[in-house]
């Protein structure tokens, strides 16, 4: 699609009249027709507010010339996925799970590397074609390239560290002691849980990334422990094969 087509369809998916669209881009309603009909485009600082305001990538409106490859873990991106800035607005050289409100979340290859091959096993890599291909693709990558640049000199890492002491801390019976922690997107993880009186309810944010595990529990086969944390909260559930019958065990503000 072209650019004009994408801000057209854009537009009547959120049922706008060309005078909305251009209150929400702050133009006139004849520059917004002038873009719909191919003859002008959105300058860089308009496009920066149609992207925030719509959640689109600036890819996607310029009608998406490029393919975006994350440059930490080269995983192929679309608008779902696209790693966010503190303000909120997206960068398209990340995904979520590398880049999350503007902090990188991995500063080890090899820790990237062994979250990473158990995925590219279930899309058919084996085992060591999945890790081969890890470790020759990542130095190639932007971020592995200017890393001593784009470092925050150990910062999230000794963040991480002090969670994970926090949560073995609260020595919840049958769950092992954790000894890592990866970047987990809300939506992926966000279980339903049922509330006294029988209300559900979730607590997470579906666009959020945090920080998290899953661990066997050690007393009852079949049963997970589900940890999750950022800088507010810690979050200890349990749940049976693919989250079925979640329960909410601990929940404790930071």
């Amino acid at each position: 699609m072209e650019t004009k087509d994408v801000l057209k369809s854009l537009r009547e998916k959120h049922n706008l009249t060309q005078d909305q669209m251009a209150e929400r881009a702050m133009v006139t309603r004849q520059a917004v027709s002038r873009w719909e009909n191919g003859e002008t485009q959105p300058n860089t600082d308009t496009l920066l507010i149609l992207s925030k305001e719509f959640n689109v990538s600036i890819n996607t409106l310029l009608g998406s010339p490029r393919q975006l490859i994350c440059q930490c873990c080269g995983m192929p991106l679309d608008d779902s996925i696209i790693g966010r800035n503190k303000d909120g607005t997206m960068n398209e050289d990340y995904c979520q799970w590398c880049y999350a409100d503007g902090t990188y979340t991995y500063s080890d290859m090899d820790d990237l590397i062994r979250v990473c091959v158990p995925h590219m096993v279930k899309e058919g890599f084996s085992e060591e074609q999945a890790r081969s291909y890890m470790k020759e693709k990542l130095p190639t990558l932007d971020y592995w390239k200017r890393y001593e640049e784009l470092s925050d000199d150990g910062q999230f890492d000794d963040f991480k560290k002090k969670l994970i002491e926090e949560i073995n801390d609260l020595n919840i019976e049958g769950m092992p002691r954790v000894d890592r922690l990866n970047a987990l997107v809300g939506r992926y993880v966000n279980l339903e849980y049922r509330l006294p009186g029988g209300m559900k309810a979730r607590f997470l944010d579906d666009r959020t990334t945090y920080l998290g595990n899953q661990l066997e529990s050690e007393i009852v086969e079949g049963l997970c422990f589900g940890v999750l944390a950022n800088m507010d909260f810690i979050l200890i559930s349990t749940y049976e094969k693919n989250g079925e019958n979640p329960e909410l065990i601990l929940y404790k503000k930071r």
